[in-house]
């Protein structure tokens, strides 16, 4: 019997649809989807990671995980038996109880959902469709299509909608019933929670990219516009209105700019974004005037006030042609309600003692085709070990590598408005190029495997940020753009020194005598190690070299650290400092080149002129003119940073 036409195709548009890790029998993911798009779209999967599964547990992440506008469709089981389709129904009756959870409803699921069984041992997945919760007997899914291009189809139609709201919330409770407090905090929530709908809230959309001259005003929209608090009468006369029907009929992509104008979209990073602000509107004129009164309500017995820091920051997802009032009703307040509720059950174990530090952050990290939202608590920083395992357990559920930084605060999303007329207020460092050695002239290393550098870095050199360190700064400057690396890589998010800041470092942890901040005394291999290790945490390997011509015989390992770790490589010693950025070694013949950033160049950011002027390029330890790069009568010192292997 053939499936119905509806459930005859289904689409993945996830680049890995079985997470990589943990791919024992019994291990869960969920199929996550969307109500906007086509049915038996899986847009993304994460796994389960409360085993048994706990629902409870699992439902109260994926609330905070997952945006608005997308939804658990599905769940797929890893098998290593033949029985797809009773795997397949596991999954399908885990999906739909995290689904219960989730909307925290008891009545039947009958949305289809989508069930699959991972055969570990061949690879293959087996797909089904169950119609209604009640069903015993799935369809199987006839087609499935893999989607090119997938993250381009998500935001060329989509778009984000952002809403921070700060709220400081008083509440009291007496002093003689600690107890009671909990009972007040909730009712405390409750009370903003019916503030969204009230008749005077008001909900200001507006476009958060604000490169084009020609951008559509702010969108005011009105409590009373969605019908909060009115009865049948006052919709009517409403409805009459030219303005309301106005903005009922504005679209999401009236704040969008014209594709045709942008470049091409196809992550969350570059779509279009439009910002929520929420206000109460109070200033309304009432239906009957009066004076103002201020009534006096004394407590019976002493009380105690505490004021909560509630900083709310919602992300949601919304077709571009969906109205705007309908995103803001149906995905922008039910997210707000949501986060509240999360930030209530985590502040509620610590109400009487000092509350949590809590900051919410948006990723969208590698492999993942939609932003993610998590809460964290940094009281003592990312480095302290309860944060550390929030992001492991975060790295698992998202199926990221357990060696890499891709949900540190550093990795969010930069969601602050793009305005044209601020664009030249650029924070430090921005303004440097980036991996200049990018195009430039090969090796002329006939047989060689070129090793290089892995990831961005900034350039920094001689005269920079109007500094004069000609003659003796080479070695700051190779050291910024290392350091530059581990910024752009997310291992830090701390800013790049200057050299005055540097020097106070290594008087600060007693290599140097006060003396020397201000100076223009050089720094070497050793004082480089002593920085990173203070302001990052960072270790580093340091090889010795008696003479420059000795470098060449150690190019198998540079090449190995290129490999396994790909930072900048310092090179001190000698008479100058500079940045190594990779190898190309021929193994038979033993000829190679190395890729060197010089930092004493003096000019303006010109690409072009840099590497005409080989400030960066391939350098032969001895050219086809027999002179030497690296001298024979100098000693040299090489600084190997080591990555670190950390979330």
């Amino acid at each position: 019997m053939a499936p119905s036409s509806d459930t005859a195709t289904l689409r993945v548009l996830c680049p890995k649809l079985v997470l990589s890790g943990n791919q024992q029998p019994g291990t869960l993911q969920w199929l996550i989807g969307s109500p906007f798009f086509p049915p038996f779209t899986v847009v993304s999967t994460f796994r389960c990671i409360h085993q048994s599964p706990d629902f409870q547990l699992e439902s109260d992440d994926l609330r905070k995980l997952l945006p608005k506008g997308f939804e658990v469709i599905g769940g797929l089981i890893v098998a290593e038996d033949s029985d797809a389709e009773s795997n397949a129904l596991e999954a399908v009756k885990a999906a739909r109880r995290l689904r219960k959870h989730i909307s925290e409803g008891g009545e039947l699921d009958n949305e289809k959902i989508v069930g699959a069984s991972f055969d570990a041992g061949t690879g293959t997945t087996h797909f089904f469709i169950s119609k209604t919760e009640k069903s015993t007997k799935l369809e199987p899914v006839a087609s499935v299509v893999y989607e090119d291009k997938s993250g381009k189809y998500l935001w060329e139609n989509g778009c984000l909608l952002h809403c921070e709201l700060p709220i400081k919330l008083p509440f009291y409770f007496p002093a003689s019933s600690p107890s009671d407090s909990k009972e007040m905090f909730s009712n405390a929530i409750d009370g903003v929670i019916a503030q969204f709908k009230e008749p005077n809230a008001v909900y200001i959309a507006e476009t958060l990219k604000k490169a084009s001259g020609d951008v559509s005003k702010p969108v005011v929209l009105r409590g009373k516009d969605f019908g909060f608090g009115a009865d049948a009468s006052n919709i009517n006369r409403l409805a009459a209105a030219d303005h309301v029907s106005d903005v009922k009929m504005l679209s999401c992509s009236h704040l969008c700019l014209d594709s045709k104008t942008t470049a091409v979209v196809n992550s969350a990073e570059n779509a279009d974004k439009i910002h929520v602000s929420v206000l109460l509107n109070r200033s309304e004129k009432s239906p009957t005037s009066g004076a103002p009164v201020a009534e006096y309500f004394p407590a019976m017995e002493e009380a105690r006030l505490i004021v909560v820091d509630l900083n709310l920051d919602v992300l949601t997802y919304a077709p571009k042609e969906l109205p705007l009032m309908h995103a803001v009703s149906n995905l922008v307040i039910p997210a707000l309600v949501d986060q509240l509720y999360s930030l209530k059950k985590i502040i509620l174990p610590h109400l009487l003692m000092d509350h949590p530090k809590l900051r919410t952050y948006h990723f969208n990290p590698p492999g993942v085709l939609h932003p993610v939202t998590t809460i964290y608590e940094l009281n003592y920083g990312e480095t302290e070990m309860k944060q550390v395992d929030v992001r492991k357990s975060l790295h698992i559920r998202l199926g990221l590598p357990l060696d890499r930084p891709l949900l540190r605060t550093a990795n969010a999303l930069d969601l602050s408005v793009n305005d044209d007329s601020k664009s030249n207020i650029k924070k430090r460092g921005s303004v440097l190029l980036k991996d200049v050695h990018i195009g430039i002239p090969s090796s002329g290393v006939s047989e060689g495997v070129a090793s290089l550098t892995q990831g961005s870095y900034e350039y920094y050199h001689y005269l920079q940020d109007s500094f004069d360190d000609s003659g003796w700064g080479c070695a700051y400057r190779s050291l910024q753009t290392i350091i530059s690396w581990f910024r752009l890589q997310h291992y830090t998010s701390i800013a790049v020194p200057s050299h005055r800041e540097i020097q106070q470092t290594l008087v600060e942890i007693g290599d140097k005598d006060p003396s020397f901040i201000g100076s223009r005394e050089w720094i070497g291999a050793i004082e480089l190690s002593f920085v990173l290790d203070k302001l990052l945490g960072v270790s580093c390997k340091i090889m010795n070299f008696r003479s420059g011509s000795e470098l060449p015989e150690k190019c198998r390992e540079l090449a190995m650290h290129f490999e396994t770790q790909g930072t900048p490589i310092m090179i001190g010693g000698g008479v100058l400092a500079y940045t190594l950025l990779g190898v190309d070694y021929d193994e038979g013949s033993g000829d190679c080149a190395f890729l060197i950033l010089d930092p004493h160049y003096t000019g303006s950011e010109d690409h072009k002129k840099i590497v005409n002027g080989g400030w960066c390029g391939w350098k032969k330890a001895v050219d086809s003119k027999g002179k030497s790069f690296f001298l024979h009568n100098k000693f040299y010192n090489l600084l190997l940073p080591q990555r670190p292997n950390m979330v």
